[in-house]
């Protein structure tokens, strides 16, 4: 098996493409495995999100890095990876969205799925994946995506938080079931949708370190408003290994992130035009926060004190969001995003 970091191999690895693959038919055939990249810091993460594709037990028909906006990153990448790894520069303005829909529009399957470059497959994952679209209403599948801790998880952070890290929290179905949306470092969508749809929206997404976000909610949005009967489907044995660098473990950090989240929101909910895009951002607060800080606060009393500090988490979190929240609608009203001051106090680095 070769390396990333050696020549190419003499053999293209990735599976074959039918001839007569039509990715103008509601097929589920071929799978393209789009990588988006910015950070020269993440370069050995990256190899290792290559590799874990190479040995997939179902290989995709393609694979595309993008890089986004990093001359250096994309020297690097194109004389380092394999040939059979197509390298490209994001065609759009920089940030997530703009260098996935650079790697929508090289893809050649009927299937594209997402993986970040600090994401690891497990073997099972492009297979888990494809087997969903045996179903012609399904039109996305969402992964089961388990932290890897720098050292050890936080104690005090809940899980009902563990979005904050773009990771699976409680409250995600256990068995393959539809979820309103798809987020997180490991997603797919049929090709057609894009043609159809259009491609993710480049106001919004991660720009850089700024953990704004929300492209998948939006996208999620047109699709649920354009085609009735389409599915979003969780699948939970669709595993990738998220792997957390040590500034995502500091509280400062989940605040950040917090508030981040609270004025994405707000702008989701500016640009969807309200009611679905509230529906879909809230609608776990009731049960599974309010779950969560019982849970804390009965682990605390039956001697866990770090149950105190979960649920306390728990509240500072819902508080940051509700700032974040708040701030974005204000500035939506005016008809512009948030101010840079705004975005900037939010940023604790990516999200995913």
């Amino acid at each position: 098996m070769a390396s990333p970091q050696q020549t190419s191999p003499p053999v293209q690895i990735w599976r074959k493409q039918s001839a007569s693959a039509d990715v103008s038919q509601s097929t589920a055939d071929s799978v393209t495995v789009v990588i988006c990249a910015h950070r020269d810091s993440r370069w050995q993460s990256l190899l290792r999100t290559v590799r874990s594709l190479r040995v997939q037990c179902r290989l995709p028909e393609q694979c595309i890095v993008v890089i986004d906006h990093n001359d250096q990153l994309l020297r690097r990448a194109q004389v380092s990876l394999p040939d059979d790894v197509e390298v490209l520069a994001s065609e759009e303005r920089r940030g997530l969205s703009g260098a996935r829909n650079t790697g929508v529009r090289a893809s050649r399957s009927d299937i594209v799925a997402f993986l970040d470059d600090d994401a690891e497959a497990d073997p099972g994952w492009v297979g888990g994946l494809l087997a969903q679209y045996s179903d012609p209403l399904v039109v996305g599948a969402g992964s089961q995506v388990v932290a890897v801790w720098p050292r050890n998880r936080p104690a005090w952070l809940p899980t009902e938080f563990d979005w904050v890290v773009g990771c699976s929290y409680p409250g995600l179905p256990q068995t393959v079931r539809p979820v309103h949306k798809l987020t997180g470092p490991a997603i797919s969508f049929r090709r057609l949708l894009f043609d159809q749809l259009g491609t993710f929206d480049t106001e919004m997404g991660q720009l850089g370190d700024l953990p704004l976000g929300r492209e998948e909610s939006e996208f999620a949005l047109r699709i649920r408003r354009s085609l009735s009967r389409a599915k979003l489907v969780h699948v939970p044995t669709a595993i990738v290994r998220h792997h957390l660098g040590p500034e995502r473990v500091r509280i400062a950090y989940y605040v950040r992130r917090c508030y981040s989240e609270g004025t994405s929101r707000a702008v989701l909910n500016r640009r969807a035009g309200g009611g679905a895009s509230r529906a879909i951002s809230w609608e776990y607060v009731p049960s599974t926060l309010s779950s969560g800080v019982w849970h804390g606060l009965r682990d605390g009393f039956q001697g866990d004190t770090t149950g105190f500090a979960r649920s306390a988490m728990i509240l500072v979190g819902l508080l940051a969001m509700t700032g974040g929240y708040l701030a974005g609608l204000g500035s939506s009203r005016s008809g512009s995003h948030p101010p840079p001051q705004l975005v900037l106090a939010a940023s604790g680095g990516r999200s995913r």
